[in-house]
Formats: structure tokens, C-alpha cells, sequence
């Protein structure tokens, strides 16, 4: 087994070593998500914790690790009588982006259930971590239902397995972790708030750091073992120091003035539901332990807060993670008790106070550097956690008649936009697909191992042979020939590209406005259908991908606020540049596929016949069968139809603005095969 890089090495990232340890103090905080750009040695952190944890004590030969003391009375392979045990080292078990459900919560062996009547259980990977780590690194790419999976077993602390029938349960209780770049795309704000703590983390900017990140990287790169021992004795005082809290832990008094201030610091940041208050109770009663005191002070309070609270004060999908701290100690001094008087408490490696920070030891080298990469993240607060999300500044008018980007009108319910057919892309919520999850629509022969047994199909084709099978009870002859998989249909997400005019017939301030209003809308919507979305504006000379293809729609948002508009419309260059990006698209991701969203009033001019050059780019789009729409932005009461005209020869829909509401009462819900193709 390789030498991990140690976890009091690591340089700088306090908030982030310190939710770390809490969770591994007080498992019931939740477990931690740590945003961040690539590059800032988030994994690394992770993976070194594991060799802090004390051993855990289990039964033997038990596949689901159960406590001897307390063997889990439902444990598949029990019932287990009370023993000493065997005591191993805990686990870290990482979860891979592309796993399957059956190899996170197990698989049963249908063949044996249906043949033998047996329950053979093949655990997953959440037994496999329970009372040990599960790490997800990347847990923003995880297909939904995993991570649906994942969070209810991390709070239920058990897994449950239903399976045509056939029940089992086990229990998987264990610290999670999860790592994710949001330039790759959020989590969902539900998912957000079932993680405990979030920490934001970036590479530091202060030379002397990164060179000390560089320094260790090199000593450790050249001799793992011996890196390794030259923090051995920091390593064993911070695992002493976790056993102490851990035992402290059940003695730290929670007093109503501190209750007080837990539900007035909730309540004042209008977080949803009442996990925030738990969640900041358990992890301030954490931080107390982990000073070496046994009352929660209004310090333990505010830390609490600023790692509990900023990944739920999100009002909607494109709020940047932070918290306003001035506002966070206003709260805590109205409501803070009279003889509220902060004990430091004692003075162990790394200090008390307020919780405190890691130990790091006595070597000047004491910060911590990651293995994975040159750099390593300094410490970054609450009030710069949203750095990275920040819209770019606008780019000034670049030509006479520009002008500066305007502010999107307020987003609305968009109507339903999908790709005809039936596709077999990453799962989402937008457009019909084979899927693993969904209705039940067919059978056919599994390929590979079976997953999704279809019951009624697999007895249709046992039945014809039980005569020359020798069937002589009331039990059915089933062989692997006669095994079905259940084919089923569900909904997938889509590469939803927009293309959008900021020429200067789009530059009225108002109706630009009320453009980015709609786009805004879209980007929403395709946020919500799990989608990979683009930007390409077109305007003066040329079109401009202002967004790769991403997950990251927040990006797309703030492209779009930081747009400006003027000059000619170039039609044609918009849709040639759309064309060159899904070709490109579809060799990366062949599953996946596009809906091509033109927001535009249909003009085009700059250059020799602009009409008939924007006709024959749309026409290259519907002769490859790329799903499009047309949003008409065209106003006013002369209306020239341009708009309706490019959908035409997209062989797609047109709808306008007002059509496009949920809510509006001017059309039916719109699908993106176009009005002409449904005739043809």
C-alpha cells in the first residue's frame, strides 16, 4: 500500500482541516463538502485523514462490519453473539463518478433468489465504509439517483436494498466526504443542505506558501516512507487529540443561551427547515470537545455558523455559497448570554479557543501541500467563498453604436422544451430516454449482469420447458436463458446550446432586458433538467462561443449578465459557430443529445446576401436533424415574421417571449420538433 501524504503536512486550509476533524470527532455533524478550484489538493486532505481515525473493533468475518459490542441485531450475515472482536484500521472507500447503484448499495443474486429461494446479498460499497470514510471525489458529476441513495443512507445511518420482493437491510453509518470544481456545476440546493459543513478552498497567492507547497511536494515525491516519518509524531499527538474529543464529546453542555443563538443565526439567514439548527448545534458542541471544554461558548457558536450555514442561504440556483459576517455577529451579540465568558480552554497542539485550528506542529514547514498538484490552498473565508463565482467585468462597447450590458429582467417558469425520439444520454429531466430508472416498458435479454430482473418475461420463457426440465414440485425450473432485464424509460438531460443575438437591433435597453430575462429563464430550467449547457453570442463582425459546452450553468448566467449589444447581426456566423460546436460535441459525447436554442428577431445583416447566408447555416442544422428552437424577440406592431421564417429552415418551432412563460395563456406547450417537420 502506497504512503499518504500526512495530514498535518498540508499547508494552509484551515477551515477545511477543521471540518475534517470535527466530523471525525462527532460523526452525526453530517459529513463535509469542500468546493473548489482544481488543483488546490482538496483530495489529498481528504485521503490523509483516513490514517488519523482510531482502529475500530469488529465481529469477525462479518462483511458488514459490526460493532462486537453492539452487533446490528438485522445484520445480513448475523445474528453475531457479544465478543472481544478483531480490531483493523478504518476505512476509506472511495466512490467512483461512474459506478453503478449496485456496486454503492449491493446487488442480489437474482438467479439464486428465483432457482434456490436463497437471499445472496453482495454488499456495496456503503457497507463496505460504514464506521470508516465513503469519498466522493467529483460528487457533482454523480448521476442524481446515486447521490438520492447516498444522502439518505449518510442520515437514516442504514442502506435498504428492495428488489423484486426480496428486502435487506444493513447499517452504514460513516463520515462523507465530498469534493467538486463548481466551474464543472452545482448540486442541487436540496442535496447542498443534506452535507453538514461546506469549506470553499483556493490556491494561495502568497509566494512564500506556494513555495513551501513546492518544497514538500518534492521531499515527498522523492522518498514517501520517509516524508512520512518526519511527521509521525505530529500524526500520532492530532490522533490522540481526536480519541480525547470523541470521549469528551458526550460531557459538552449545550445551555439555552446558546440554543438561543443557534435559532436566532438560523432564522436570521432564512435557511429552510430545521437541519441548520442541528447541524449547528452538533458541530458547535464538536468544536468545544475538540478545545478540550465541556460548555459550547457564543465563539463555537459563530464557527459553527460559517460552515454550516453558507451552502443553505442560497435563494436560488445561481446565489454564490457565503455569508454575510457582520450580520452573523450582530445576531450573536443581541443574543448573547450576559455570563457568556469564552474559557480558551487547554492549551494542546494546535491551541483552543473557539474551537481552534489543527495542529501543526513546531517545524517551520507547518502548513500543509498536496501530493496531486504544485499548489495548495490557503485559507479562505466566508466572505470570499464566492470569488470564483463572480460575473466577469463587462467588456466595453467595442465599436460605435455598442452599448453596455444591461441587467436580465427577472426569470420566469419556462414552458417544456425537448428533443423528439427517444435517446440513451446521461440521466436528467428533460427528454425521452432508455434509462436504469423510470416505467417499466419492455424485456430483453440482460447483457452482462443482470440488474433489473423483469418478473412476468422471465416466467413467460421458463414456463414452456418445465416438462422437459423434470419439474416435479410447485417450484419453477428457472435457468440463466430463461433471466430477463427489464428495458425502461425514463428522461435524460440534453446539451442545450444558445445561440443569442446581442447585435443592435436586440440593443433597446428594455427589450434586451427582457431578452437575458428569458435566456436567464432557460438556463434555470436547464439547471433544473440536470443539462450540459453553451453560450454563443453573435453581434458586429463575428460569433463568439462565450461558454464551452458545460455543466456549469451558473457560468452561462453570468456570461449572460456581463453581455453587451450593438453593432450588425450576423446571422450566419452565429449558426456556423453553433454548427462547428455540436459536431465537436457529438464525437465527445455521442450519447448526449443537442437542442439548439436561437434567441433572435430574425434579422441578419453585414456582408453579401446576410438573408440567404443565415438560411443555408440553418439548413446545414436540419439536415444533421438537430433539435431547435427560435425564441422571437421581434416587437412592436409591424412584425416582419423573420423569426418564424429561421425556424422554418431550422426545421424547428418558433415561439416568442410571451409564449415561453409556463403561465401564458398565448400557446401550448412547446416541443422542439417544429411545426413544419410534423407535417412533413
Amino acid at each position: 500500500m502506497s504512503t499518504r501524504y500526512p495530514f498535518t503536512a498540508v499547508v494552509g486550509m484551515d477551515d477545511l482541516r477543521l471540518a475534517l476533524l470535527l466530523n471525525a470527532v462527532s460523526p452525526a455533524v453530517g459529513g463535509v463538502l469542500v468546493r473548489g478550484e482544481k488543483g488546490t489538493a482538496k483530495s489529498t486532505a481528504v485521503r490523509a485523514l483516513a490514517d488519523l481515525l482510531p482502529e475500530v473493533a469488529v465481529v469477525a468475518g462479518c462483511r458488514f462490519s459490526c460493532d462486537p459490542a453492539a452487533p446490528d441485531p438485522e445484520c445480513p450475515d448475523g445474528p453475531h453473539e457479544s465478543g472481544p472482536g478483531t480490531a483493523r484500521a478504518a476505512r476509506m472507500v472511495e466512490l467512483p463518478v461512474g459506478a453503478s447503484e449496485d456496486r454503492l448499495v449491493g446487488a442480489l443474486d437474482i438467479e439464486r433468489a428465483l432457482g434456490e429461494g436463497v437471499k445472496s446479498f453482495e454488499p456495496g460499497l456503503l457497507a463496505d465504509a460504514h464506521r470508516g470514510i465513503l469519498y466522493v471525489d467529483e460528487v457533482n458529476l454523480l448521476h442524481d439517483h446515486l447521490i438520492d441513495l447516498l444522502l439518505d443512507a449518510a442520515a437514516m445511518g442504514s442502506s435498504y436494498v428492495e428488489r423484486e420482493g426480496v428486502s435487506v437491510r444493513h447499517a452504514a453509518r460513516f463520515l462523507l466526504v465530498g469534493t467538486m470544481n463548481p466551474e464543472e456545476g452545482e448540486l442541487r440546493p436540496q442535496l447542498l443542505d443534506r452535507f453538514g459543513l461546506t469549506v470553499e478552498v483556493a490556491a494561495s497567492r502568497e509566494p512564500e506558501q506556494r513555495v513551501e507547497v513546492v518544497r514538500r511536494r518534492l521531499a515527498y515525491d522523492d522518498d514517501p516512507a520517509g516524508f512520512a516519518a518526519r511527521w509521525a509524531d505530529d500524526e500520532g499527538a492530532l490522533r490522540q487529540r481526536i480519541v480525547a474529543a470523541r470521549e469528551l464529546l458526550p460531557s459538552v453542555g449545550l445551555g439555552d443561551a446558546v440554543l438561543l443563538q443557534i435559532a436566532a443565526t438560523c432564522a436570521a439567514f432564512e435557511v429552510d427547515g430545521m437541519r441548520a439548527d442541528i447541524v449547528m448545534a452538533r458541530t458547535a458542541t464538536a468544536l468545544a470537545a475538540w478545545a478540550g471544554r465541556t460548555e459550547v461558548t457564543s465563539e463555537d457558536v459563530r464557527q459553527a455558523a460559517l460552515l454550516a450555514l453558507p451552502h443553505r442561504r442560497r435563494r436560488n440556483p445561481f446565489d454564490a455559497p457565503g455569508l454575510d459576517q457582520d450580520k452573523l455577529d450582530e445576531t450573536l451579540e443581541q443574543f448573547k448570554d450576559e455570563d457568556d465568558d469564552p474559557d480558551p480552554g487547554p492549551e494542546g497542539p494546535g491551541g483552543g479557543g473557539g474551537g481552534g485550528v489543527p495542529p501543526q506542529g513546531d517545524s517551520p514547514e507547518d502548513t500543509a501541500e498536496s501530493p496531486e498538484s504544485p499548489e495548495s490552498p490557503e485559507s479562505s473565508d466566508a466572505s470570499e467563498s464566492s470569488e470564483s463565482m463572480e460575473p466577469p467585468a463587462s467588456p466595453a462597447p467595442s465599436g460605435p453604436g455598442e452599448r453596455a450590458a444591461v441587467k436580465a429582467a427577472e426569470p420566469f417558469r419556462t414552458k417544456m422544451l425537448s428533443v423528439p425520439g427517444l435517446g440513451e444520454g446521461a440521466a436528467g429531466r428533460r427528454s425521452r430516454a432508455r434509462t436504469d430508472h423510470g416505467r417499466t416498458t419492455g424485456s430483453r435479454r440482460p447483457q452482462g449482469a443482470l440488474t433489473k430482473l423483469h418478473l412476468a418475461a422471465t416466467v413467460q420463457a421458463a414456463a414452456p420447458h418445465q416438462r422437459a426440465r423434470g419439474r416435479s414440485g410447485r417450484g419453477l425450473v428457472v435457468r440463466r436463458d430463461d433471466l430477463r432485464q427489464a428495458t425502461r424509460e425514463g428522461r435524460e438531460g440534453n446539451l442545450v446550446l444558445f445561440v443569442v443575438d446581442a447585435s443592435g437591433s436586440m440593443a433597446a435597453r428594455q427589450r434586451m432586458s427582457a431578452v437575458k430575462g428569458a435566456v436567464l429563464s432557460l438556463l434555470l430550467d436547464a439547471y433544473q433538467r440536470r443539462d450540459k449547457v453553451g453560450l454563443i453570442t453573435f453581434r458586429g463582425k463575428d460569433a463568439e462561443l462565450a461558454l464551452p459546452p458545460t455543466s456549469s450553468v451558473d457560468a452561462a448566467a453570468a456570461r449572460l449578465e456581463s453581455l453587451p449589444t450593438g453593432g450588425r447581426t450576423p446571422l450566419a456566423a452565429g449558426l456556423l459557430k453553433a454548427h462547428d460546436v455540436l459536431r465537436v460535441e457529438r464525437l465527445r459525447d455521442p450519447s448526449r443529445r443537442p437542442l439548439l436554442v436561437v434567441v433572435t428577431d430574425g434579422r441578419a445583416t453585414g456582408g453579401p446576401e446576410p438573408v440567404a447566408l443565415g438560411a443555408r447555416a440553418a439548413r446545414l442544422h436540419a439536415g444533421e436533424g438537430t433539435a431547435s428552437v427560435v425564441v422571437d424577440c421581434e416587437s412592436g406592431m409591424v412584425r416582419l415574421g423573420l423569426a418564424g421564417e429561421l425556424a422554418r429552415e431550422l426545421g424547428g418551432t418558433a415561439v416568442t417571449l410571451d409564449e415561453l412563460r409556463a403561465d401564458s395563456i398565448a400557446g401550448l406547450v412547446k416541443d422542439a420538433t417544429g411545426t413544419s417537420r410534423r407535417a412533413a
